[in-house]
């Protein structure tokens, strides 16, 4: 992995290298939730069910690299496309918070030195989530969460 540049996560997204890129991830795991978009109004609803490749107490996709093998849908975020899609990633996701020129929060680890700071804040799915080969996708509706924040 190369070398990360001291506060990288301060410049623009579209200055960031790869390396940096990934590492901005706090681990939380919401963007790994299943989400309902209604037509009708266009809200975005999340639920408890994760996709099926999300470890749910390390909060961590257990095939990152080759994901799109198992989950072709996965959507690969990068500064090309997050303008399209930072609408539906949870508010406290750091590359939404980047790219609507927000700081990350405290419990960021970057910011606290430690990546279980997430957990402490309560702000991963860490343990509460339930897989999506367990759930019929007709019963998605059941599991809605109140909104992200």
């Amino acid at each position: 992995m190369s070398a990360l540049r001291p506060k990288f996560w301060e410049l623009p997204l579209a200055e960031l290298t790869p390396a940096e890129w990934e590492a901005l991830c706090d681990g939380c795991g919401k963007c790994c939730l299943n989400k309902l978009e209604y037509e009708d109004t266009g809200e975005l609803a999340f639920t408890r069910v994760a996709c099926k490749l999300l470890d749910g107490e390390a909060c961590r996709c257990l095939k990152y690299e080759t994901r799109h093998k198992y989950v072709p849908e996965c959507v690969s975020l990068s500064p090309r496309n997050i303008d399209d899609i930072a609408y539906w990633m949870p508010e406290t996701c750091a590359y939404r918070l980047r790219f609507d020129g927000e700081k990350l929060p405290e419990w960021h680890y970057l910011i606290s030195g430690s990546h279980e700071s997430v957990h402490e804040a309560g702000e991963s799915v860490r343990g509460w989530t339930v897989s999506e080969a367990e759930i019929p996708e007709e019963d998605w509706e059941d599991y809605i969460i109140p909104p992200l924040t």
